[in-house]
């Protein structure tokens, strides 16, 4: 997934558009609320909706992979944002793996609330340990789980001082 400017130009259906002349394809009802993490005044709502850049299946093995228009919509603003992906293969348990990943985080931040100065486990985290400890074998257990202490701890640490700066702007 890349980020990207609203005149970026990407090519759909044969034709190459800029990335916010294609919100014209978008129906209403295809924009659906979802959090993108809690912040300073809760959870950060944004109105998400994707748009297929290759139409149709051109390469029945996939081998092409597949490419699309994520947009983001701050529902109080209107602002947009606009991100390009590609996935080498259709990938049918994304959705499914996060939905894991979501259950791990909010099962342990309610067991174990984090220590002053820590994060709670968030998804990335929670993925980060996983692919840690599980795709490749950790030799050293202790130095992995204090590393991710330690990010955790940094990221706190930019959290205040994001909360900080945007308190103190005029």
């Amino acid at each position: 997934m890349l980020a990207v400017a609203c005149d970026h130009r990407v090519v759909a259906a044969g034709d190459a558009w800029r990335a916010d002349a294609l919100l014209a394809r978008v129906p209403a009802r295809a924009w659906q609320l979802v959090s993108a993490g809690r912040g300073a005044n809760g959870h950060r709502l944004y109105d998400w909706a994707i748009v297929r850049l290759d139409d149709g299946d051109p390469d029945p093995g996939g081998q092409a992979g597949r490419r699309w228009l994520l947009v983001r919509r701050n529902r109080t603003t209107g602002e947009l944002a606009f991100y390009h992906c590609w996935t080498p293969r259709p990938v049918a348990l994304a959705m499914l793996a996060h939905a894991v990943l979501v259950v791990l985080a909010a099962t342990h931040r309610t067991r174990h609330p984090p220590s002053p100065g820590l994060i709670s486990l968030t998804c990335n985290e929670v993925q980060h340990l996983l692919a840690t400890l599980l795709a490749r074998p950790a030799e050293d257990l202790s130095h992995r789980l204090a590393w991710s202490v330690w990010r955790r701890r940094h990221q706190a640490r930019a959290r205040t001082c994001h909360y900080q700066r945007q308190a103190n702007r005029p």
